[in-house]
């Protein structure tokens, strides 16, 4: 699947594999050196290849990267690529020889949240949109019109793993995996996949007679603040914070506010976290998060179209590949080429992708 998404983006940009001066290959489960077993399909060039994990947030860590080394000036083309072998179920331990990396997120969440019944990802997230439902009277049904949305959106997208339209009430009837909190569909399913993308300087697309319609114009990756633990928030625990900090930082280098960008893939693991994101991203304001909802800001026709492509809710979630994923379908916005799912002239597309553990990168790209 890596080495698939590198020739298809390799010839989606004109080039050569021997043009690439780096690459940073993004997976979470795998053995040691996946990426360069990935890469050796394409070519075995000598360059170097750095292998990312950063949980649910690799992918998009392999792009940061890439992007600092072309902004440094260490080289002019980077290939950024992410891929995973996802198993069936629930995301679980798999190294239960050691201390868990969960350990302090494991026992603040059994301390304040309860439900450790429930499989990890599911207690974190859960647990966070619950406790949005306690401070600010969210409900339920406004998940749903989440998940809903989702659904629409990804009708017009052949990449997505569920593109069957479901409404609100077809989300509501479904199974409860925590009842009165989350019911099945609002949980993404975890799947294979794989995404690449090429970086390339100015100079480079010049002296290649390259014309890129799409640059990323600021980008901040974080990881917890002692804030995480201190606060005793879920909200908190599963990120907010961390996204709040990146978001903000990206807007000030861009010189620009939430209100201006029109297209945004964020990282909807689960309904409720889409919903908690729309306030880290500053999208609307804090607790206003339901209201943005029920006015319809978050689709076509609202302030800001979120997850034009259905989201992770939709296409799945191959944890390495999703943050390049979503790079895939903003530059598709950018470059208008998006078909049914073209958000209508998007301009700016902003791109939140969130690991626990922690690490939350917020991208801003627009038109070049």
């Amino acid at each position: 699947m890596g080495a698939q998404a590198i020739r298809r983006a390799l010839t989606d940009a004109g080039l050569g594999y021997e043009l690439v001066q780096q690459a940073y290959a993004g997976y979470v489960y795998g053995d040691s050196t996946c990426g360069q077993r990935a890469l050796y399909e394409v070519g075995m060039t000598g360059i170097p290849v750095v292998n990312v994990n950063n949980n649910c947030s690799t992918g998009s860590t392999a792009l940061f990267l890439a992007r600092q080394a072309v902004a440094s000036g260490a080289v002019d083309c980077v290939l950024a690529v992410g891929f995973e072998q996802m198993q069936p179920g629930a995301l679980g331990t798999h190294w239960t020889d050691r201390p868990s990396t969960f350990e302090k997120f494991d026992t603040l969440c059994a301390e304040i949240s309860g439900g450790t019944e429930l499989p990890l990802a599911l207690r974190y997230f859960g647990g966070a949109g619950r406790e949005h439902m306690q401070q600010y009277g969210t409900k339920l049904e406004t998940f749903a019109k989440i998940r809903a949305k989702a659904s629409r959106h990804a009708v017009h997208n052949p990449l997505a793993i569920f593109r069957t339209e479901m409404s609100e009430e077809d989300v509501m009837l479904a199974p409860a995996l925590w009842p009165g909190v989350m019911t099945r569909p609002m949980a993404c399913p975890p799947t294979c996949g794989g995404a690449a993308a090429l970086l390339v300087s100015r100079a480079f697309a010049k002296r290649h007679g390259l014309s890129p319609k799409v640059q990323i114009l600021a980008q901040n990756m974080t990881t917890d603040f002692s804030s995480t633990f201190e606060s005793r928030s879920m909200i908190d625990l599963v990120g907010f914070q961390m996204t709040a900090a990146a978001a903000k930082a990206v807007y000030e280098l861009a010189g620009i506010g939430p209100d201006e960008v029109d297209v945004c893939e964020l990282h909807d693991c689960f309904a409720q976290n889409e919903l908690l994101t729309y306030e880290g991203l500053g999208l609307c304001p804090i607790g206003g998060a339901e209201r943005f909802v029920e006015d319809g800001d978050n689709t076509y026709g609202g302030k800001i179209v979120t997850n034009p492509s259905g989201g992770l809710l939709s296409k799945g979630h191959p944890l390495g590949a999703t943050g390049l994923a979503q790079c895939y379908e903003l530059t598709h916005q950018l470059r208008g080429t998006a078909d049914q799912r073209q958000v209508k002239g998007a301009r700016l597309g902003l791109q939140h992708n969130l690991g626990l553990g922690g690490a939350a990168v917020v991208t801003l790209y627009g038109q070049a």
